[in-house]
């Protein structure tokens, strides 16, 4: 990422500041003093108990639901959803399985799916209602998409890579060799469906063949081993190399960049705690709908309290322990933990954290519907205010407040 990008991420993060989440964001730090001693007490004696069954394993995931803190309160909705918990889609050549609004009913802008492709194998010539944002999870995949020009993108990813096909825009992914690939998909529309895409084999499948045979110039003996039904996942024959496919196709090849090599990039932000890749429509023009970050925080480290002013937060675990903590308008407040394969979800403004709790580094998707990353830090907040201004709402004095960091950490070292 360019230093003007970095500059003008910096510049957007002292933005847009609503007073309704300013109360929120400081109704968490100090909530813990304002609960009810009676609350606090209850967490520590038999109120606490559940004499009848429990699913250990599950509770052992996520100490932080069965038993929260006391500075949780009210109800904030749901935040986490497991990929392990979905329905698995398996065929011939490889798997899926979704997250979406169904499954999460606060997302309602997001939604994932997670899909493999064993070498050779297919997910078919299709398109779709939504924009598609993928991140390869491991492996390599060639992947093709279709201007309206009549222009076609063909392009090999890798692990770390991204692409982005806008709505409408036919596409392909293959698995390449040696043991094709897993990557996750974002649709920057919450009740999309991964089951209910516009597939090539259904359009060929459900159209008269002699209507094909007038289209395509074929007599209809030509289309006798059209699909009679839908493909969706399938195997085939590893492809020739790229330069080879880039020269046989008919038409021109562009170098339009519908793919991004994000784990070569420079971090964004570096800090001891950690650091973070930002990705949105500055660095990778063709990604105009959805920005992403990647986030590795240490052990004991810190995604530090902040808020985003344009769009809530669809979260995808892929390594690591962690605890976040949310505090909505109104004082509501929750706390959940994430392990690998976990999906978090932040609503629009509302204030949070993320902690690594493991000691292993934590490594966490956060992505956004919008053309462009924004956060507000608690900390560079606090700091660009007068320190009598800070004193009076926090009851901090003015050497504490000096202490304080002054800028967007993004990520905070552990103590």
């Amino acid at each position: 990422m360019s230093s003007e990008h970095q500059d003008s991420v910096s510049r957007r993060n002292v933005l847009g500041i609503g007073s309704t989440v300013a109360t929120a964001v400081l109704a968490g730090v100090v909530a813990n003093a304002q609960q009810p001693q009676n609350t606090r007490a209850a967490e520590r004696d038999r109120s606490a108990s559940n004499p009848g069954p429990e699913n250990g394993a599950l509770l052992k995931e996520n100490p932080n639901s069965n038993t929260p803190p006391p500075t949780d309160h009210g109800d904030v909705g749901p935040v986490w959803y497991s990929f392990d918990l979905t329905h698995k889609r398996i065929q011939e050549g490889g798997w899926t399985h979704q997250v979406t609004q169904r499954e999460l009913p606060s997302s309602q802008d997001i939604a994932g799916v997670n899909m493999r492709l064993t070498a050779g194998s297919f997910r078919e010539l299709h398109w779709h209602t939504a924009d598609e944002w993928s991140i390869m999870l491991d492996g390599n995949a060639r992947v093709t998409v279709l201007n309206p020009d009549g222009t076609i993108f063909i392009d090999d990813v890798a692990k770390g890579d991204l692409w982005y096909f806008p709505a409408g825009y036919p596409h392909s992914i293959q698995g390449l060799g040696p043991d094709g690939c897993e990557f996750l998909l974002v649709f920057n529309e919450g009740m999309f469906s991964e089951d209910n895409t516009f597939l090539l084999s259904d359009w060929l499948a459900h159209t008269p063949g002699t209507v094909l045979s007038k289209n395509f110039g074929l007599d209809q003996a030509a289309l006798a081993k059209l699909p009679t039904s839908s493909l969706y996942i399938f195997p085939a024959d590893l492809p020739k190399s790229l330069a080879e496919d880039r020269a046989a196709v008919g038409g021109q090849t562009v170098q339009s960049p519908y793919t991004f090599r994000m784990e070569a990039m420079a971090p964004t932000k570096r800090t001891s705690g950690g650091e973070a890749r930002i990705v949105d429509s500055h660095n990778f023009p063709a990604s105009k709908n959805i920005a992403a970050a990647v986030f590795t925080v240490k052990p004991g480290g810190l995604r530090e309290l902040h808020w985003h002013p344009n769009a809530s937060e669809w979260q995808y675990y892929m390594a690591g322990k962690g605890r976040m903590a949310i505090v909505a308008a109104g004082g509501s407040a929750r706390t959940m933990d994430f392990n690998a394969n976990d999906v978090g979800f932040v609503p629009s403004m509302a204030a949070h954290y993320v902690e690594n709790t493991g000691d292993t580094d934590l490594v966490f998707l956060a992505m956004f519907k919008a053309h462009e990353y924004l956060d507000i830090s608690l900390n560079n907040w606090i700091r660009h205010l007068p320190p009598e201004m800070v004193t009076s709402h926090t009851g901090l004095d003015a050497s504490s407040i000096r202490s304080i960091p002054a800028e967007n950490s993004i990520i905070i070292a552990g103590r």
